[in-house]
């Protein structure tokens, strides 16, 4: 069933704005996931032989460049496409459509691949119930509670983030309570994990810095919520920035702490579980509850992305990019794009029965990527190529951001990188369709204004 749009009577097709600061920070940190370097610590400390934290805070300078691109760029279009709208108004409509795809990779492998691992642990917990029960269990309540609306969600964020929040802090007391309860080495002990001569390379560094940025890639789904955020030109930079900030602050504390407790000298049992591992030597019950933990922050990091992929949809219906009379629809009474939010649950189930979790999760750094790199392109563009006044603050950042974006995505598997050509050659081609042979007009861009629900006033863009 198709969801008639509902719009305002300025003409504009408008999301309801009642998103503050707080909130946006909510759903940033809940996508990342406040444990979101516990799933590949074994990986890190074995790429980095050891050096996690300095992978982790080198990672976290690279993604700041980026997000202060995506910030900027909310200023000039608070818009639910993101990173499709600002390619395809600052450098072409086409490059646009085509990073819009790219985020639709992106955004609609993010849920899948969550409710393949959360599906997976769940029948651990409980083999009673076999996995294609528990995988549309969760596709159900992923798409139950985003369908209330907005706020139902940003509640949702709220006590996933206490939730976990709770748990991190039993996480470093045990790790305080079983450091200072054992010999270790004098201070060159506590600074190993930051830099351990014995072991260093600037390589091997590189090389886990490589993985560590993944552990951001969800900070750019801010964005997509410029059109329900209240003073989006202030609030949606200030929310990417600090999002990242406090990612990498706390992951980096993290680490730090599970790499005094499991020295990179000591070969892990398992390299993929290695924090359930270190969370077991702290304290044995701690095992299960930081494996229950992973279960909870995955599924929170799959309802938000679905969140970002049903407006991410929107933003490109509306745009006729996709057909508007579908994914351009609001349904009127909570104001949300409940097709979208429908179909991507649909799309995700599917994919929960057909695609395997490694090939997602590489596949889904495929589309980040080369949004990122269109989102730094773009603020090159805008504020400084285009300026009258040629700030370096506006030059390396994106910069900056596009090179490193490009570095990691060329080092992407063969598979990801196979896989990813064949969805975007099929976007391109369905665009080569909609345009017979792109002569007629691809994209019809609709920037909406922020007046309606914005009670803390506008910020106006700097000149």
């Amino acid at each position: 069933m198709v969801f008639p749009v509902d719009a305002p009577h300025t003409g504009a097709t408008r999301l309801r704005r009642t998103l503050g600061l707080w909130d946006l920070i909510l759903y940033g940190v809940i996508v990342i996931q406040p444990v979101a370097p516990m799933s590949v610590f074994g990986v890190l400390s074995d790429r980095g032989k050891g050096h996690v934290v300095t992978t982790i805070l080198i990672a976290m300078a690279a993604m700041l460049f980026t997000a202060i691109s995506y910030g900027k760029m909310a200023r000039a279009y608070p818009s639910a496409g993101s990173a499709f709208t600002y390619v395809g108004r600052e450098i072409n409509p086409a490059l646009g459509y085509i990073t819009g795809w790219s985020m639709v990779m992106d955004y609609m492998l993010n849920p899948i691949i969550c409710i393949i691992w959360v599906g997976q642990q769940a029948h651990v917990f409980a083999p009673a119930v076999p996995y294609a029960g528990w995988a549309i269990l969760i596709a159900l309540l992923f798409t139950g509670l985003n369908i209330q609306g907005i706020r139902a969600s940003a509640r949702m964020n709220t006590g996933l983030a206490a939730g976990m929040g709770v748990v991190i802090a039993i996480f470093f007391a045990c790790a305080a309570r079983y450091i200072l309860g054992h010999p270790h080495g004098g201070a060159a002990f506590f600074t190993r994990p930051f830099y351990d001569p014995a072991t260093f390379t600037v390589g091997g560094v590189l090389g886990g810095t490589s993985i560590a940025v993944l552990t951001y890639i969800g900070f750019d789904g801010i964005s997509t919520l410029s059109e329900e955020a209240e003073n989006p030109r202030r609030n949606i930079l200030l929310a990417t920035v600090l999002t990242c900030v406090a990612i990498g602050i706390l992951s980096a504390a993290e680490v730090y702490a599970a790499q005094l407790v499991w020295p990179a000298s000591q070969p892990f049992p398992n390299e993929t579980t290695a924090i359930v591992h270190v969370a077991g030597r702290m304290w044995p019950p701690l095992f299960a509850i930081i494996g229950i933990t992973l279960v909870v922050a995955n599924f929170g990091s799959g309802m938000g992305a679905q969140l970002g992929a049903a407006r991410l949809l929107f933003g490109m219906g509306r745009s006729n990019a996709l057909p508007k009379s579908f994914f351009g629809a609001i349904e009127p009474k909570r104001r949300i794009p409940r097709n979208n939010v429908v179909f991507v649950g649909a799309v995700s189930l599917a994919g929960a029965f057909l695609m395997d979790y490694d090939l997602g999760a590489q596949m889904l750094n495929f589309g980040a990527l080369i949004a990122f790199m269109g989102v730094n392109a773009a603020a090159f563009l805008r504020y400084y190529a285009r300026a009258a006044d040629k700030k370096l603050s506006n030059l390396i950042p994106p910069v900056l951001g596009f090179a490193i974006c490009l570095l990691l995505w060329l080092s992407l598997s063969r598979p990801a990188q196979i896989a990813g050509s064949i969805w975007m050659a099929a976007g391109i081609a369905f665009g080569a369709w909609k345009t017979r042979g792109f002569r007629g007009e691809l994209v019809d861009f609709e920037i909406p204004g922020e007046d309606e629900g914005n009670k803390e006033g506008r910020v106006e863009e700097p000149a």
